[in-house]
């Protein structure tokens, strides 16, 4: 049970580190500040997530005692081939894809320490980690409308110029 408070005290600390590192996007009184409906399914999907993660967590850890362990519980995802399929995408999705993923365009966005949210999924949930990612994201987009400012690298988002159609005939 002391790895669970390990675990829950290092998901609250990454968590908070994240937000604050990006405080920007949460602080002030910059047009675009308030929280949409899409950011707040990304809230809401990813808290869900993460209870029902805890809830199986301190399930496996009840019925395993001593045994249970990272070892143990990293075998136990490879227990039959239904479950290996599952694991094996998991894994590779969220230790390597991930990181690449919210590295790479959380750098081209602007979102600062887009490495936390990898850190974060170790202690949190998957799910949970790319909601907030993906919720951070819909914020900085939001917050560089309203500066008129771009992330290093990019541009700011403006709808593509109208393809001119042939006319008929011609």
């Amino acid at each position: 049970m002391i790895s669970l408070i390990v675990h829950a005290v290092l998901g609250v600390a990454t968590t908070a580190f994240v937000g604050w590192r990006n405080r920007r996007l949460f602080a002030g009184s910059w047009a675009g500040r308030r929280v949409t409906p899409l950011e707040a399914t990304f809230y809401v999907v990813g808290l869900v997530s993460v209870a029902l993660g805890w809830y199986c967590n301190v399930r496996y850890v009840d019925q395993f005692g001593s045994t249970a362990s990272w070892v143990h519980f990293t075998e136990s995802l490879f227990a039959n081939w239904a479950s290996s399929s599952g694991a094996q995408d998991y894994i590779i999705a969220n230790v390597v894809l991930f990181p690449l993923w919210t590295i790479v365009d959380g750098r081209r966005r602007g979102i600062v320490v887009p490495w936390g949210f990898f850190v974060m999924s170790l202690f949190t949930s998957f799910a949970f980690s790319m909601a907030a990612y993906l919720a951070v994201v819909e914020r900085q987009v939001r917050y560089d409308r309203a500066h008129g400012s771009a992330a290093p690298g990019g541009t700011v988002a403006s709808p593509p110029a109208p393809a001119s159609v042939p006319a008929a005939g011609a």
